[in-house]
């Protein structure tokens, strides 16, 4: 039997082609596989949430950014405009927190992941808000909403 040259075989299993393994678009990875951009914890007072009491005095809360890129480009280039600058995403949410008083943390993390998206070079964004002194009741150690969005 005669065997012919790899790279004469067209694609060959399991996605490789002429010896070499093609990786998936990113878009098509998933998520954990993705190129991000991690900031976590970021914390500011925000006048949000259904009681007045919340709107008059005030609470801390914090905000976790998981931003998905391809961060090649800035990588091989070490250029921070090729990507997206955590300080300039800090100060807009730090700004979207202690703006415009909204009732729900859903609408806060919308709010969020829009202007986000918007501004920097992003494929898709995580946003988990947290209000650590929420008015409940009850003993508990923290409340958050975490949402997905892409581009």
């Amino acid at each position: 039997m005669s065997r012919l040259p790899r790279e004469d075989h067209g694609t060959a299993r399991g996605g490789e082609r002429a010896g070499r393994q093609l990786a998936p678009p990113a878009a098509a990875r998933p998520a954990e596989r993705r190129d991000r951009i991690n900031l976590m914890g970021v914390g500011a007072v925000g006048y949000h949430g259904v009681l007045e009491q919340e709107k008059r005095s005030g609470q801390p809360f914090f905000v976790d950014v998981v931003m998905y890129l391809d961060l090649a480009p800035a990588g091989t280039a070490d250029d921070v405009a090729r990507t997206a600058h955590y300080g300039e995403v800090a100060e807009q949410v730090r700004d979207i927190v202690t703006g415009p008083s909204v009732d729900l943390l859903e609408t806060l993390a919308e709010r969020i992941a829009a202007q986000l998206l918007g501004a920097f070079p992003l494929d898709a964004v995580e946003i988990t808000v947290h209000k650590p002194k929420a008015p409940i009741e009850v003993t508990f150690s923290d409340v958050s909403v975490t949402i997905y969005r892409e581009r």
